[in-house]
């Protein structure tokens, strides 16, 4: 008998039933809700860590600015000869003028300030992120499911269609545009398995998930967001972390004026040490005191830049306010127009369309209408399913876009 040659052999091991069935069998993907979803991105968006590490950082500028200067030692030599050599130590000790320690911690306390509601808005961003994309793979499997519709009407007209063309009360003209329509649906079901898949993979990506674990998400996309008063956008627009942390800036920037003010006045060292004369056999204390004189440089520039991005930061946070205005009147228009074409479609446009769809169905299949009539109330139905899905996307954005401009 001859042998396989060993390549051969070993996939048909493993190919073998007993292999196959030892092998561990693959998990089914497990549904996503939305508060699993915030607590993924939470713990591991990368976006995230980096804003925390950042307020960790400041947290050791904090140390840093409370630490007082450290002494010097000085020791000078005079004559190497043994006998007549004078030997002097001294410790120069620092004393810092104008206020320059307490202007520099308060400094770093507002760069901590800044960081900390950086991170508050970066976590409402991310939250953001989370719920539009979350509701974007909902919105994609909404279309998947209204795909899946559109091919079994598509199955269900080309079937009655067949049965007229073959009891001779239709052309055959008719059966093939039947079957083109619904190999038309199939190629859309296909697309809108597509669209499914990447929004899966784009929410997966804000806690660094590849390829995603997760199946389809748990939610409901039959409620339409419900806006807030003018009054109540208002009030929440001062204490909106995007422009929180632009505010605390100008503190920052002005912490750091003070510091460059504060180092034009020069420190003042004073130096206390022994001298030891070998010739003379004497050891004499020695006092010193060492004063900069600011003749020429008064940190008059660095004062000066200081305050110009002081000045700077005050610009930044009223052109931030008023953007952020602007997006929110936007945001706030745009969901006022989706809750009241959603109304209309709701109310109006979808039943008219499943009714002239039941009735050119029925008439068709009782020879009172032609295929044409049908496909007609058919694509009516599918646009206005497809217009009403839209728009109640368009909605949840424009809800979404709010509640990431206020930081809820």
């Amino acid at each position: 008998m001859k042998t396989l040659p060993w390549p051969l052999g070993l996939a048909a091991l493993l190919l073998s039933p007993l292999v196959a069935s030892a092998q561990p069998a693959a998990t089914e993907q497990t549904r996503l809700a939305l508060d699993r979803a915030q607590e993924l991105a939470a713990a591991h968006s990368p976006e995230l860590s980096s804003a925390r590490h950042e307020v960790d950082a400041t947290s050791g500028g904090v140390v840093q600015a409370s630490a007082r200067r450290n002494p010097e030692l000085t020791t000078t030599v005079e004559d190497f000869r043994s006998r007549t050599r004078t030997t002097t130590a001294t410790i120069g000790i620092p004393l810092e003028l104008g206020g320059k320690r307490s202007a520099r911690i308060a400094a770093a306390e507002r760069a901590h300030d800044v960081a900390a509601a950086q991170l508050a808005n970066t976590k409402a961003k991310v939250r953001a992120q989370v719920v539009a994309r979350f509701f974007g793979v909902m919105a994609a499997q909404e279309r998947l499911r209204l795909a899946n519709d559109s091919a079994k009407l598509a199955a269900k007209a080309a079937d009655v269609v067949i049965r007229r063309v073959d009891a001779g009360k239709a052309s055959p003209v008719d059966a093939t545009r039947a079957k083109v329509d619904a190999a038309n649906a199939q190629l859309e079901v296909a697309e809108a398995q597509s669209e499914v898949k990447a929004a899966r993979q784009t929410l997966a990506a804000l806690w660094g998930e590849w390829p995603p674990r997760f199946g389809d998400v748990d939610g409901d996309l039959g409620g339409v967001p419900a806006s807030a008063s003018s009054v109540e956008l208002m009030r929440d627009l001062e204490d909106a972390p995007s422009l929180r942390a632009t505010r605390l800036e100008i503190d920052s920037r002005k912490a750091l004026v003070d510091v460059e003010r504060s180092r034009t006045i020069p420190d003042v060292v004073v130096s206390v040490g022994a001298k030891r004369d070998n010739e003379l056999g004497l050891t004499q204390a020695v006092v010193g005191i060492s004063v900069p004189l600011p003749l020429f440089d008064h940190n008059q520039g660095a004062v000066h830049e200081a305050s110009k991005r002081a000045e700077k930061a005050q610009d930044e946070y009223e052109a931030a306010r008023v953007q952020l205005l602007a997006d929110l009147s936007q945001a706030t228009a745009q969901l006022s127009t989706a809750q009241a074409s959603l109304a209309v479609l709701r109310d109006t446009v979808l039943p008219a369309a499943q009714q002239a769809y039941d009735a050119s169905t029925t008439g068709f299949e009782a020879g009172k209408f032609g295929f044409l009539d049908v496909i007609d109330a058919q694509r009516s139905l599918l646009q206005a399913r497809s217009r009403y899905l839209n728009t109640l996307v368009a909605a949840y954005q424009a809800s979404t876009t709010i509640d990431r401009l206020l930081g809820r």
